[in-house]
């Protein structure tokens, strides 16, 4: 049988602080995917970004990702494992805790955000591409790492494809929960819509917790807030259907929460596998003097329907609360490094709001009208914002339409960007 995939495997050393190019380095691996029957052909490149944060690139099977075979039509494709993630020198609350300090910690981890993700990608091209400019597709956190792109190093793009992610090029992270709650709000209220039963369900097993010391598998205590977390896979395309199911295995004959089910609830909100996701997930938005400074849990206590004795009780989404790096195991060791994260107020701009407006790198983006996850007014103001930028708003698609669409999101991308649609 015939290899759905050629492969090959790269590995590069990046300085961990690209402006001390002769400082500590860390290894950021890369996967090259060819069609095998194109295997010797002078294919462009495309670079995938994956989202996040925190989040390493997909692994290749036959047909998955889904958009692989449409980009293997025309392309050499690269899935980047960003930095701090899959085979690129992971960071791992194992790692984490072997820092000696907290403030070594949150130096270390202050290096892990988009500017420095360019910087990595265009060492890796200028190596492996011989100086030619690539084509870049970038998913949710991944169009955030493209408009840093653009506005660092444009000269080294030759078109690039966004999906769910065009950031707010301005936006504070109060502004982005300010709009995520109620969006949230909307998409569990339709959960509710669709699996009636499952509110009354939710409202009984957090009174549990309320009174019941409930472990998890692992140890850590199941509390309402760690049950509330199970809301951030709402926005994916079957994301009502995994929460329905889960929770329909939640309880035995006998009232108590299964074994099953609290297995599932450990993996889904341990964040074991992407810790990053939840230390950077506020770092996203720092630009200038103002620190984030928890920002999902100040804006909180403006929506007292997301209270915790709330019924029906509503689940959060892509929010990142201090109580977790107390709570959860995996998020320990970063505790207090996080924290100091969220007083910093010195990161540097990721966006150039002149260049990006001059911009003529031909850019494509889709904007799911639904979007949980990434707002869409903010992404088309952005869109207004950036030149030679043309977009696609569809509420045919939730957030991993990429994917989930077999290519045809990414076909659409690529038309736009050439003119063709």
């Amino acid at each position: 049988m015939n290899p759905a995939y050629a492969t090959t495997d790269h590995c590069f050393t990046v300085p961990l602080d690209h402006s001390v190019p002769q400082g500590p380095t860390i290894e950021v691996f890369a996967r090259e995917v060819v069609d095998p029957a194109r295997s010797g052909e002078q294919l462009p490149w495309l670079l995938y970004l994956q989202g996040g944060p925190g989040g390493k690139a997909p692994r290749p099977s036959a047909g998955s990702p889904g958009w692989l075979p449409q980009a293997l039509k025309t392309h050499r494709v690269l899935l980047l494992d960003q930095r701090g993630t899959g085979r690129s020198t992971p960071v791992t609350a194992r790692t984490a805790a072997r820092f000696p300090s907290a403030a070594q910690l949150a130096a270390h981890l202050a290096h892990f955000r988009a500017d420095a993700i360019v910087a990595d990608a265009e060492l890796i091209r200028r190596q492996l591409c011989a100086g030619e400019p690539w084509e870049t597709l970038g998913q949710s956190y991944g169009g955030f790492i493209t408009l840093t792109y653009l506005s660092h190093a444009p000269e080294g793009l030759r078109a690039c494809y966004v999906t769910g992610g065009l950031p707010g090029l301005a936006a504070t992270a109060d502004d982005v929960y300010a709009r995520t709650y109620p969006r949230v709000r909307e998409r569990v209220h339709d959960f509710y819509a669709r699996y009636p039963n499952d509110a009354p369900r939710l409202r009984k097993i957090a009174d549990r917790l309320a009174v019941d010391d409930i472990r998890l598998p692992g140890g850590d205590r199941l509390t309402i807030g760690r049950l509330r977390a199970l809301g951030l896979a709402l926005g994916m395309g079957d994301g009502f259907e995994r929460i329905h199911w889960l929770l329909d295995e939640s309880l035995d004959a006998d009232g108590d929460l299964t074994d099953t089910f609290l297995h599932q609830v450990e993996a889904l909100t341990g964040f074991t596998d992407s810790p990053l996701f939840a230390v950077m997930q506020e770092t996203l938005y720092g630009q200038g003097a103002a620190p984030s400074a928890w920002a999902a849990s100040r804006a909180l206590a403006g929506f007292p329907e997301f209270a915790e004795d709330a019924d029906p009780l509503l689940l959060t989404g892509e929010m990142i609360y201090p109580w977790m790096f107390r709570e959860i195991r995996g998020l320990r060791p970063f505790a207090d490094a996080a924290d100091l994260l969220a007083r910093r107020g010195d990161w540097p701009s990721l966006y150039d709001p002149h260049r990006l407006a001059a911009n003529q790198v031909p850019l494509a983006a889709a904007v799911y009208h639904d979007d949980m996850y990434v707002d869409a007014g903010l992404s088309l103001r952005t869109a207004r914002e950036v030149g030679a930028t043309r977009v696609w708003v569809t509420n045919e698609w939730e957030h991993d339409g990429v994917t989930a669409s077999g290519g045809r999101v990414l076909a659409r991308l690529m038309d736009l960007a050439a003119g063709r649609a």
